[in-house]
């Protein structure tokens, strides 16, 4: 919420200065995110007189102008809007001045040959409006020489965090309440409105539905006219990021923004018969201010007439009853909404407003008839007419909360000790009524203080959040219990291996668009979509990792990134068998570009560039699944990695048929393309949840280490098998050959050609064996070959000569 500092002054009284406000909202909790301030925009602009004005001998439509600055002698300016002349008086950018608009540096130049020390201004330039027809023209009596930002009284402009729990707040009157609480200042009374009746209200008002609209007050405005705001009015709602749009439109805007209480003006021409709050029928719809239509349901609260809906109650008015330029008799209306109501019906629109963003958090109840006086006053006072007399439809949440508070409760709960008298004038200053044996009262508008501790949150924090010592927790001594879970514990492992191999963590969103969860959804499953998302690119759950890592990888691909080793340790979202939410660790990684770098060395594919391939993919995953505590000797290479994939070049890592610990590969060039990524990109997407986990408290299944006391005997075999058979296929038989003396067999050479047969290829494989109680005898180790021999042959391969 945004605010400037000359508006928060017209409702406090106060000599603090920018940083002191600021340091004072920051320790009463209202997070102060920025400070604009419009004086720095406008160093460099001065006011000016334009002296004479002569046509340009080389132009047209320009002018050469003489500009009297207040200082030094004249300066020659070229300008080409139609109302410069002489004796008016305008706004000069000087030589080194930066226009707020472009963020163009004026300097000296030649314009069509004519020298130009500047340039005269449009509001445009200066963001101070859109109209761009002509330079700004000032007042007869503005000083001539005077910095425009003085002159202008540009005032810097606040920007804060609201937290939900605080729409009393959510007005700049509320803000200036929080900061004289907190002894910023004086809070200045507000107005007394005295509005004088003509007549009786002409239109019949009522609520209908008083579970979502328990009170709707309403009066009638005759003989308005509705042109332009007075300017400290638009300069208010500009600081607060509003666009000025007319007289009527403005002033609900304005008690929005400083008291924050919504409220809404009719063209009363533009309404036929009772005016009502009630529920929607089913399929009704309606066009809104923002030229959208929205299909209602019974669950939705509106204003109607006999013509149909005007307004989604609380949220936003239609565009058939707004105010025009034309308008002449007016419709007010000030309503007290239920915030469920309005919270339910935003979610089901998708509608957000400024409107509903106060509504739902809850205001005033308390403030309908002074909030329809001030808005009755303000109107009158700038675009005139005639007042009726106020209709009250139903009636406001009235009765307040009581408390029975103890003021020990800031020092035990809060950790500050504030004394009695104190928090007295604390929550006397916030409006709580207290009485002696501390009942507190608390005002209509605190809907969020429900019992003793929400007070001892306002005393603390308009004391100073700040006077809130640090403290340690008290431990117990020794050596602290572990926390982490076993899954963390995991998790926290292979980060560490990850990052160890050269890879970068990113983290993506859990959300996705839906057509990016689609491609990577599980066949036959259906995706997690949100009713209420963001926005529409962050709809679906994800259903893998793979797509955020994509997304990362192609912005950093796009700006000029050669080589990408990126992985995430996340969430994948799926629907369980009884349709709940199910939710799997995962770790993504997705390798792109270059895996070499081209260089001098001719001797690595010919100092050309290598990129990633799926044995990249391949040698990621069994590392990470090894340091994960998976039986990586035990895995099995099988294919259906995912329509995702390349076929070819991918495959999974399953401990058994069914349990799928992990796919790697490279990409599908379809999958590429639905990312617009440039190929080839390999990914791997390990299953924590998938590997297998402790055997109850002994760790792992895996024996203390003992260094053995005998010496490995190594052997050498070749073996011809069919072509299609997996090296990996081969090696897994040959260490369940005899496993109590064979502890490792790796393959060290492959040959197809000259020699082997059609259909054949030779695979060498080194087999080591550890004797544990006395060496190998002869007859021992031919054993053994002969059970390696005889597992080949189960495959098909035999031994070479």
């Amino acid at each position: 919420m945004k605010f400037s500092l000359e508006w928060l002054k017209y409702f406090l009284e106060t000599e603090a200065s920018v940083e002191e406000i600021s340091a004072r909202l920051n320790a009463i909790g209202i997070e102060v995110e920025d400070i604009e301030d419009p004086a720095e925009k406008l160093e460099g602009f001065r006011v000016a007189e334009v002296l004479a004005a002569r046509p340009h001998p080389d132009a047209d439509k320009l002018q050469v102008l003489t500009v009297n600055t207040g200082e030094g002698d004249p300066l020659q300016v070229v300008c080409g809007a139609p109302n410069a002349r002489a004796g008016m008086k305008g706004v000069l950018g000087l030589a080194g001045a930066t226009v707020p608009a472009n963020g163009m540096k004026l300097r000296k130049s030649e314009i069509r040959g004519v020298e130009s020390n500047g340039m005269m201004c449009s509001t445009r330039e200066l963001e101070l409006g859109d109209d761009h027809e002509g330079i700004i023209e000032l007042p007869d009596d503005a000083p001539v020489g005077t910095s425009f930002a003085e002159y202008h009284n540009a005032s810097p402009v606040f920007d804060v965090a609201i937290t939900p729990n605080r729409p009393d707040c959510m007005g700049v009157y509320g803000i200036a309440r929080d900061l004289a609480a907190a002894g910023m200042g004086t809070l200045k009374p507000l107005r007394e409105h005295e509005i004088e009746v003509s007549f009786p209200c002409p239109v019949e008002i009522r609520t209908d539905d008083p579970e979502g609209c328990p009170a709707f007050y309403g009066r009638v405005i005759r003989g308005v006219s509705n042109g332009a705001s007075p300017e400290w009015m638009q300069a208010r709602l500009k600081a607060a990021g509003q666009r000025p749009i007319s007289a009527l439109v403005d002033i609900t805007n304005y008690m929005m923004l400083a008291f924050g209480r919504p409220a809404h003006v009719y063209d009363l021409a533009k309404l036929s018969g009772p005016v009502v709050a009630r529920r929607a029928k089913d399929g009704e719809q309606v066009l809104t201010l923002n030229e959208k239509t929205y299909t209602l349901d019974s669950s939705m609260t509106v204003i109607a007439d006999d013509n149909g809906v005007h307004d989604i109650a609380g949220i936003m008015g239609g565009e058939h009853s707004s105010v025009q330029p034309e308008t002449t008799d007016v419709l007010l209306e000030i309503a007290y909404f239920n915030p469920d109501s309005i919270g339910v019906t935003g979610r089901k629109l998708g509608l957000a407003s400024d409107a509903r963003t106060r509504f739902e958090r809850g205001v005033d109840p308390a403030w309908l008839d002074d909030g329809l006086d001030g808005l009755t006053s303000l109107i009158q006072r700038i675009c005139g007419g005639e007042a009726s007399e106020v209709v009250r439809a139903g009636t406001p949440p009235s009765e307040p909360k009581v408390v029975q508070y103890d003021p020990e409760l800031t020092r035990r709960l809060g950790g500050v000790s504030v004394g009695e008298a104190e928090q007295r004038r604390i929550l006397a200053a916030l409006d709580f009524a207290v009485a002696n044996d501390w009942k507190v009262t608390v005002p209509l508008r605190r809907h969020d203080v429900e019992g003793a501790a929400d007070i001892v949150e306002e005393v603390v924090r308009i004391h100073g959040l700040d006077h809130v010592r640090s403290v340690a927790l008290e431990g117990n001594l020794g050596v602290a219990a572990p926390t982490a879970t076993p899954q963390q514990v995991l998790e926290r492992r292979v980060r560490r291996a990850a990052a160890g191999r050269g890879l970068n963590e990113a983290v993506t969103w859990s959300f996705l668009p839906v057509s990016e969860a689609e491609h990577f959804s599980p066949e036959g499953e259906a995706l997690w979509v949100l009713d209420n998302p963001i926005s529409e690119d962050m709809k679906a759950m994800r259903p893998s990792l793979i797509p955020g890592l994509l997304s990362a990888a192609k912005r950093n691909l796009d700006r000029g990134a050669s080589s990408l080793r990126l992985f995430e340790i996340g969430r994948r979202y799926l629907r369980a068998a009884d349709g709940s939410s199910d939710e799997h660790p995962t770790l993504g990684v997705v390798l792109a570009g270059e895996q070499v770098q081209r260089g001098w060395a001719p001797t690595i594919n010919g100092g050309k560039a290598v990129p990633f391939d799926a044995y990249d993919a391949k040698a990621e995953a069994l590392a990470l699944l090894a340091e994960a505590g998976a039986p990586v000797e035990n895995l099995m290479v099988m294919g259906e990695a995912g329509p995702q994939f390349h076929p070819g070049q991918s495959a999974t890592l399953r401990l058994g048929p069914k349990n799928v610990l992990a796919r790697f590969g490279a990409l599908h060039p379809a999958t590429l393309d639905a990312f617009d990524v440039d190929g080839p990109v390999v990914a791997v997407e390990i299953f924590l949840d998938a590997i297998p986990g402790k055997r109850g408290k002994s760790g792992f299944a895996r024996p203390h280490y003992a260094p053995p006391a005998l010496q490995a005997v190594m052997r050498d075999f070749a073996f011809l098998v069919p072509s299609e058979l997996a090296a990996g296929e081969l090696l897994r038989a040959v260490r369940s050959a005899d496993k109590a003396n064979i502890v490792d067999a790796r393959i060290f050479d492959l040959f197809e050609g000259k020699g082997v047969p059609e259909g054949k290829k030779s695979l060498a494989i080194e087999v080591t064996l550890q004797p544990t109680e006395k060496s190998y005898k002869d007859e021992e180790i031919k054993a053994i070959s002969d059970a390696v021999v005889a597992a080949a042959a189960k495959l098909g391969g035999e031994l070479r000569g």
